[in-house]
């Protein structure tokens, strides 16, 4: 077993999809959607992405990411903070973090203790 199988399963269920602000995305990000969608960058910005100054995020429709629909369309090409989630560092520095983290999210397994979930996204954290 992985060890983010220990502590996440993604259900894809899209909770982390919802609201009405998105990530910002990186040239990574942008090329890497450029070839999961196979899309001149150009037709890509115009359709799914908002940019404002230097910052470019994707859009929102409906109080969800425009990518959401019934799961995610861009899932292979999803930005790098997309595939972190949920597991993000500010858990390892408050257990509130995790608590509020795991209300919104069916894939974090809620079964072991806060210090075990934390040993394990050390190690997972430490890889990346």
């Amino acid at each position: 077993m992985s060890p983010v199988s220990r502590i996440f399963s993604c259900k894809r269920c899209g909770a982390c999809c919802h609201g009405h602000t998105t990530v910002s995305l990186n040239e990574d990000d942008r090329q890497r959607m450029v070839r999961a969608l196979k899309m001149p960058e150009e037709e890509l910005g115009k359709k799914f992405w908002r940019t404002t100054g230097t910052t470019v995020q994707m859009k929102t429709v409906d109080g969800h990411c425009i990518f959401y629909t019934d799961g995610c369309t861009v899932h292979e090409g999803r930005p790098w903070r997309c595939a972190q989630w949920p597991l993000h560092p500010s858990i390892l520095t408050d257990e509130k973090n995790l608590e509020t983290i795991a209300a919104s999210c069916p894939g974090i397994n809620k079964s072991i203790s806060y210090l075990q979930f934390c040993d394990i996204l050390q190690e997972i954290l430490k890889k990346h």
